[in-house]
């Protein structure tokens, strides 16, 4: 077997660290655990020397000496003893020995020991190494432990881990400093396996062999440990503690179960890296959720000593104290994509994650699309929807024919140097050295760095880059990296606590003819488990956070190859939807990796996600846990988020995670929050279905159409939230509806009563009483293959049918109305199929499912007959529901908000009650005005529907921003009347209008006052004013003041 050493890289030293509380254990308690005293040890061991006499494959005169050996040198705990059979330790034994007799016919004489047994309550292996030296092509038993114990360790089901080295070399090894290394793994037995969510004794919450073992000092330490996470429930709690009268240091690192993955391996690693070897090490885990790690340090022999003189290491005090540090960094992302880099010593941690954290943002953003696109840009309409969808589809074709992640992450794995290189440029300017002068350590590696060498300007590095590089290819990769350096704006990478690595970015880098819609600002994540960005057109801006997973590995490729895209889509419609509110349109994706496609990642992801953004909205205010950054944006922001596809449930604990992080903004900082916490929930209140109704409704008032006569198919069925409610509102005959779980048909009409069961129990149709389906109906399951329909037909596959079933022209209905459904479900390639003899087989189409059609789509639809209102005006309810929920948290302070908005014992305060009813009215009255003037204005220039519903939001949204800049904005009195208008007269007359205006931030207001006088303006004289019209729309303005 070939040893791979880690080299070290001269100079390497800590960085300025924050203050961790630093203890010296009395000597008498260094060992921590008390090893429990097998009383049968001796007599079983008379049995294994038996044993092993009868099998014979040991010389009989070195039975007693290997059995000794193995039972009294190599530290191992009485428990194995206990646990294991003779045979089981007969076995060890002698693999052990047959490893000794192996090397003696090695040319290289070198020992090699691999001894692994697994079983689902317990394992152990026993490997051979040398210490501080971490083997990149070896049986990796960490990395198995990682994966098979300690990562899907569970309230439900965890493991211990002890692991031991030997303190002397091993006989035979005449390479010499071999030591072997045993791990043994137990499945824990829990005292209480069922506490409370807050319960931190160890008494209850501990593992019975634990209690059995551990000594009052480390049941101590523990103690604080556990009570520290479980009070915090985000990031890693660091101690260390001196060992009395020797080197060695006590590493102790808490964490909540399942948060991260893989860094029992990972730290092997991080501190080997600075010189350091581990005698022990132990993961406890206890019910409540909690994992403590327990790592005993000490330097290599030959390490060198910074202080004494040069050497190899920094000295034990400032490696442990950068290995503190650095543990965040593994924290966040335990193995990057340059972790062989690391382990071999040819880049640091920081650099490997750094570059780990670039091929991420390069992967999105390498402009690879070629002269030709951009030839073609300038030649089609950027304000044309048609024209821009068209130009959104030739993107992603051409991103997925050419540069791949795989060359992109190879030209990376090939350039180390650059990378350094850039990472120096990098650190230059957003590293902080929190101590200063009062640094009683050196720097770390990086910030030696930033001393030893030249930090490089952007014009040098792209020199170096050129002469570096084999061709224009791999240079367009590695510039990219510059890219990132310049256009990053602050980052938490060097914070000393966080859950994942959060980058704010400007957005400048993006090109026009890609994104011809500006952003304002640009945030970046990236966790062990997912990548994520939140995008907004404005300073104020709202919108909802969703959670992407994926079917598989290729399913997930394709995912990240758009997700940047969608979420620029999925932001621009909510800019236009929000034409009646003050924010304008953000939204966030968070792309969880194919390996973490579970529920309990949904949350951790989304936990992780929003702790890294926080960490870049707040001021620091707890040194050594959230300490300075760089802000090179200089200017506070704050978002306002909402619920999205599989975050629903994660709301409560994201407003009460910025509470407790000290956000004096947390009131506002998520919608659709429980009511306890003074939210306002669009499902129970229909908000969204509102709006979409308002639309349909006004289809059939314009056409005189008895609505009981319309026969209707819906996306989105009675277990989502607009789908449920589209049912308990709407009157229409249902024909067929279409959700996750299948497709339900029924030409005579499905049964209204079934639906409303379902509707209020918010269960998916596969729970429909088919005995209620005429003979004509039928229901197919996504879970069902080969079913025969009434007529005949025969669906083979009940996925496909599902998927396909919205573009089928064998059932005939009158409107379609999605509320629910991937986007772009119906684009230009199978439009055509709901158009016969040119004519729509749709009459009347709502999109309230957002992006359900492609623009090309309705544009084709509408030019065949079909009466469609597009998302951006349909789906708006919601988005008015939460920013009326945020001006409320604005306007309350703390005591107010919780007294009028916050549900006390299941009691709705009645001033609650009725601002939900003011919340409702607003948003039908919104939905009227604009169908009455989209209605207009189709009949009076014959635009298609979709095209006005974009001129409108474009006129509003410009108007809207000329408005806060100009000085009407400083005429008090006509301010104050806007302001009277536009806020709801409930909240005024309960807080005051003075009250109200000291209280809700000035950006807000300008807000409030420019997107209700741009939106009423308008409504009312079109996207197309004359230059005349505003002049008269604000002289009744103005009049009205006197």
């Amino acid at each position: 077997m070939t040893m791979s050493p880690t080299l070290e890289v001269p100079n390497k030293a800590p960085s300025p660290q924050p203050t961790h509380l630093s203890m010296t254990i009395k000597a008498g308690d260094a060992q921590g655990y008390i090893a429990p005293v097998f009383e049968g040890k001796q007599a079983q061991m008379l049995a294994v020397v038996e044993t092993l006499m009868d099998k014979g494959f040991i010389p009989e005169e070195f039975v007693e000496s290997e059995t000794a050996w193995f039972y009294n040198s190599l530290g191992i705990d009485d428990m194995y003893f206990k646990y294991e059979s003779v045979d089981a330790i007969s076995n060890h034994i002698l693999s052990l020995y047959s490893g000794k007799v192996a090397a003696f016919s090695r040319i290289d004489k070198h020992l090699e020991i691999r001894l692994d047994e697994e079983s689902e309550d317990h394992a152990v292996y026993i490997d051979t190494s040398h210490p501080g030296v971490s083997v990149i092509n070896g049986p990796q038993y960490e990395n198995r432990i990682d994966r098979k114990y300690l990562d899907i360790s569970g309230p439900g089901r965890a493991y211990r881990v002890e692991t031991f080295r030997s303190s002397a070399p091993l006989v035979g090894d005449d390479k010499g400093g071999q030591r072997l290394r045993c791990y043994f793994v137990y499945q824990c037995d829990f005292v209480n396996p069922n506490p409370g969510e807050d319960e931190t004794d160890l008494a209850v919450v501990s593992d019975k062999l634990f209690l059995q073992k551990v000594t009052p000092n480390t049941r101590s330490i523990y103690q604080d440990i556990v009570t520290a996470v479980i009070e915090r429930r985000t990031g890693p709690v660091i101690r260390v503690f001196d060992i009395e009268g020797t080197n060695e240091k006590r590493l102790v690192i808490g964490y909540m179960q399942r948060s991260t993955m893989g860094i029992f391996s990972a730290l092997s690693d991080l501190y080997h890296f600075y010189g350091c070897t581990s005698g022990r090490k132990y993961v406890e885990q206890f019910s409540n959720g909690v994992t403590v790690m327990s790592l005993y340090l000490k330097p290599l022999a030959d390490g060198g000593n910074y202080r004494n003189g040069p050497g190899r290491h920094p000295h034990i005090d400032d490696s442990i104290q950068q290995i503190m540090k650095e543990v965040s960094l593994l924290y966040c992302i335990p193995k990057n994509r340059y972790q062989h880099h690391f382990i071999a010593g040819n880049l640091s941690l920081q650099e490997t994650i750094y570059a780990h954290c670039v091929g991420i943002f390069v992967s999105h953003f390498l402009n690879r699309l070629g002269s030709e696109y951009a030839e073609l840009t300038t030649l089609l309409d950027p304000n044309n929807s048609s024209h821009t969808d068209l130009l959104s589809k030739l993107k992603r074709r051409l991103r997925v024919e050419t540069f791949t992640p795989e060359y992109i992450h190879g030209v990376i794995n090939n350039h180390p140097e650059l990378i350094r290189s850039l990472y120096l440029s990098f650190a230059n300017t957003h590293y902080v050295q929190t101590r200063g002068d009062q640094d009683t350590f050196l720097p770390t590696l990086s910030y030696q760095r930033l001393k030893m060498d030249r930090v490089l300007n952007d014009k040098e590095l792209r020199q170096k880059i050129d002469t570096t590089v084999e061709d224009e290819n791999q240079q367009k990769v590695m510039s990219m990296f510059i890219t990132f350096n310049s256009h990053l704006l602050k980052t938490n990478f060097y914070t000393p606590t966080k859950m994942a690595l959060s980058f704010r970015m400007s957005p400048s880098f993006l090109p026009t003819n890609e994104y011809p819609q500006p952003l304002f600002g640009m945030f970046m994540v990236v966790g062990a488990e997912f990548r994520g960005f939140h995008l907004r057109f404005r300073d104020i801006a709202r919108g909802g956070i969703r959670i992407v997973r994926s079917r598989g590995k290729d399913h997930w490729a394709a995912n990240a190859r758009t997700m940047f895209d969608e979420n620029y889509n999925l932001a621009n419609t909510q800019q236009r939807k929000n034409k009646d509110i003050p924010e304008g349109g953000s939204k966030g994706v968070v792309l969880l990796d194919p390996e973490h496609q579970d529920k309990l990642s949904e949350r951790v992801a989304f936990q992780k996600y929003i702790d890294a953004i926080l960490d870049l909205l707040l001021p620091p205010t707890s040194p050594g846990i959230k300490d300075p950054i760089v802000d090179l944006h200089k200017k506070p922001e704050i978002l306002f988020l909402g619920p999205d596809e599989n975050t629903a449930n994660l709301v409560d604990w994201a407003t009460e995670h910025a509470r407790a992080r000290g956000a004096p903004w947390w009131k506002s900082f998520f919608t659709g929050k429980s009511t306890t916490l003074g939210g306002i929930p669009h499902d129970v209140y229909g908000m969204t279905t509102l709006s979409v109704r308002e639309y349909v409704n006004g289809i059939y008032r314009k056409l005189n159409i008895d609505p009981s006569k319309i026969r209707k198919l819906q996306t989105g069925g009675p277990d989502g939230d607009l789908g449920s409610n589209e049912i308990l509102l709407s009157n229409e005959t249902y024909i067929a509806i279409v959700d996750g779980s299948g497709v339900l048909v029924d030409p005579n009409g499905i049964d209204k009563e079934e639906l409303i069961r379902l509707a209020k129990l918010r269960k998916p149709i596969d729970h429909f009483d088919i005995s209620k389906l005429s003979p004509k109906g039928y229901r197919v399951t996504t879970e069902e293959n080969n079913v025969r329909l009434p007529s005949g037909e025969m669906v083979t596959n009940g996925v496909i049918f599902r998927n396909h079933f919205h573009i089928r022209t064998d059932i005939k209905y009158d409107i379609m109305v999605p509320c629910g459904g991937r986007p772009e479900s119906i684009d230009i390639n199978n439009v055509g199929k709901l158009v016969h003899g040119g004519k729509s087989l749709i009459p009347y189409f709502v999109e309230g499912a957002n992006l359900f059609l492609t623009q090309e789509a309705k544009l084709y639809l509408e030019r065949n007959g079909t009466i469609l209102y597009k998302d951006a005006s349909a789906n708006k309810g919601g988005v008015t529901s939460s920013s009326l929920e945020v001006l409320a948290s604005l306007a309350f302070d703390e005591q107010g908000f919780i007294e009028n908005m916050c549900v006390h014992d299941g009691q709705l305060p009645e001033f609650y009650k009725s601002y939900v009813k003011t919340v409702q009215a607003t948003i039908q009255n919104n939905a009227r005005l604009e169908f009455e003037a989209i209605w207009r204005e189709h009949k009076q220039t014959n635009k298609p529907r979709s095209v006005l519903s974009d001129e409108l939001s474009t006129a509003i949204t410009a108007l809207d921003e000329e408005l806060q800049q100009t000085d009407l904005w400083h005429n008090v009195p006509l301010r104050t009347h806007v302001l009277k208008d536009a806020l709801p007269r409930l909240l005024v007359d309960k807080i005051g209008l003075e009250t109200i205006l000291q209280r809700v931030p000035e950006n807000y207001l300008k807000a409030i006052f420019g997107s209700y006088l741009a939106s009423r303006f308008i409504y009312e004289y079109g996207s197309s004013p004359s230059q005349f019209s505003f002049f008269d729309f604000m002289s009744k303005k103005i009049k009205s003041l006197n």
